[in-house]
Parts: structure tokens; sequence; C-alpha cells
């Protein structure tokens, strides 16, 4: 095995140096030392590897096969320790200027913009700028820089930072149990009233199924549809219906007894995917520090397990 120990930063610099300019007087003015040293170090390197990168003569230094072969692992290694620094470099700088987050908007109003002061307190720099809107934004042509979104992650030309899966629980107020009682099986909801959410893409299905069994879809009429959550809470918390909603909307009025948990026998959803909360962002390698910034913020907040999570 060679000794690799001559193999360092600089000497990667004069080995690209020479391979592109062909030269070692030229490599050795940019850099201001002598030629002699050029070529002493490229010779060192060359032991180093047990291999012959130029051949010399008087007119001009030329790769061998084996130069022209690493000169692309000694560009990639430069290239990449270069972005080490600048990531390690930011990482002691502060967050500074805009960053633009986009999220669905009852989430946004229950579980972001309640926490922005904090975050403004610890980047006094950072200002924000949040868009709610619960219609498809595409990360690469609209103005957001992170976008909190809840559904099945497919896309692979963009990061994503899961933060937790979100559940679905059928719940009602207790006042609308004393008057209509508690379905016992899904197939009794039709005799129920049903508070549904209805969005761009149509009213949300409802599903159920048992520990190991297959989703089934049972159908409602729904007394009041909405394409407003809050909306649709409010009405449920007044003893107006059944809404099947997930954890982070409805799980501080299931912890203090504003609503009951129905048909808890059974795992209730609106998709037979798993629907992730996630805050995404255009694909780069290395994200800016407003976005990470942003997300390891939420992360901290968020916790593990997610605080909105039903005990």
């Amino acid at each position: 095995m060679q000794n690799i120990s001559a193999v360092n930063v600089r000497s990667l610099q004069f080995f690209i140096g020479v391979f592109d300019s062909q030269s070692f007087s030229i490599v050795a003015r940019r850099e201001g030392v002598s030629a002699s040293m050029v070529s002493r170090i490229i010779k060192q390197l060359e032991d180093s590897l047990g291999q012959q990168l130029f051949y010399r003569n008087t007119r001009a230094v030329m790769p061998t096969e084996a130069g022209r072969l690493f000169v692309d692992y000694a560009r990639n290694v430069l290239e990449q320790l270069g972005e080490a620094q600048k990531e390690l470099l930011e990482r002691q700088e502060e967050p500074t200027g805009l960053v633009r987050i986009n999220a669905p908007v009852y989430f946004g109003q229950k579980h972001i913009a309640p926490w922005l002061s904090g975050l403004t307190d610890r980047y006094p720099q950072l200002t924000i700028e949040l868009l709610q809107t619960d219609d498809f934004i595409d990360p690469h042509k609209d103005a957001a820089d992170v976008l909190f979104r809840i559904g099945t992650l497919t896309d692979s030309s963009f990061h994503a930072r899961v933060f937790g899966t979100q559940h679905y629980y059928l719940a009602a107020a207790p006042s609308y149990i004393e008057k209509h009682g508690i379905p016992t099986d899904p197939k009794e909801l039709n005799k129920h009233k049903s508070l549904v959410y209805k969005g761009s893409s149509g009213q949300n299905r409802w599903l159920f199924r048992q520990h190991g069994q297959e989703w089934q879809q049972y159908e409602v009429t729904p007394l009041l549809a909405s394409n407003n959550a809050e909306t649709l809470v409010s009405c449920a918390l007044q003893g107006m219906g059944v809404v099947l909603f997930p954890d982070w909307l409805i799980s501080e009025y299931l912890q203090t007894g504003q609503l009951v948990r129905l048909l808890s026998d059974y795992h209730t959803a609106v998709h037979t995917e798993p629907q992730h909360i996630a805050a995404i962002y255009p694909y780069a390698r290395h994200p800016s520090l407003n976005v990470r910034a942003v997300i390891d913020y939420f992360v901290e907040v968020y916790g593990e397990p997610l605080y909105w999570l039903v005990k």
C-alpha cells in the first residue's frame, strides 16, 4: 500500500493547476513560489500515489492516463472541501434578511403563527413572510423558501424534513353524544349528523379499518360541508355533529373533553397512504442558513413525539 501522507490540499491545488496549464512555471508564478518547488510537490504526490501523473519535456508538461483519471477525484475533493468550509462558515453567522414561509391555512394558524415570536426573538435580524393557502404550491416556481406541507411525499426534486405523521380521530361534543348517542360501528354513521371538510379536490372520504385489515370507505351525507376546517370544528364544539379530523387540529379539544373520541377500536383516515407533516424546500446541496434556521427551530418546537399527539 502506498503512503498517501503527501496528498494534501496544497498538493491537489498544485496538481490541478499544472494539469490545466501544462506548465510548472505558470503555477509557480501564480502561487508565488519557484518552479522547482512546484515540480517537487508534484513528484511527492506521484510517489504517494505510486503513479506517474505527468510526462515532462522541455516544451510542456503533459498528463498521463493516470493523471487524467486522478484529476476528477482531485477536483471533487477540493469542491467538497470548499462546500464544507462554506457551510461551517455559515453556521458561525446569524440568519439575516427575509425568509418566505408557506403553510396550510389552519395548520399555519395553530402551529406556526404562535411560535414566530420565538423565532424572531432568537434571530432578530430575520424577517418573515408567511403565506397560508391550502392550494398546491410548486416550490420551484412560487416565491417560498420553506413550505410546510401535509401529505404523501413522492417528489424527489425537493428536500423534505419530516416532523411526523398525522393521525385522524372521529369525534363529537358531549352535548351531541347526549342527544344522539355513540356509534358502535362505522355503518351507523349514516344515521348520524356529519360535518365534513370539502376542499378543491372534493369532499373528504371517511376511511376506517381495524388492526390488520384493509381500509374501507363509509359513505356519509354531511349535514354541513365546508372548505374551512375551523368552521367545522367550531360547529362540532357546539354539538352540531361528528367530525373526522387530524390530531394537530383537534387534540387540545380531545384532551380537555370538549370533544370525545368515537369508534376508538378503529383506525381512521381520509387517505389510505400515510400523511406526513414536513417542511420542504427546493433541492440544493446545502440549504441556505435562513432555511436551516427555520426548520431547526420548528423541529425543536414540535418535539419528538409531536407536542399535539393525543395522549
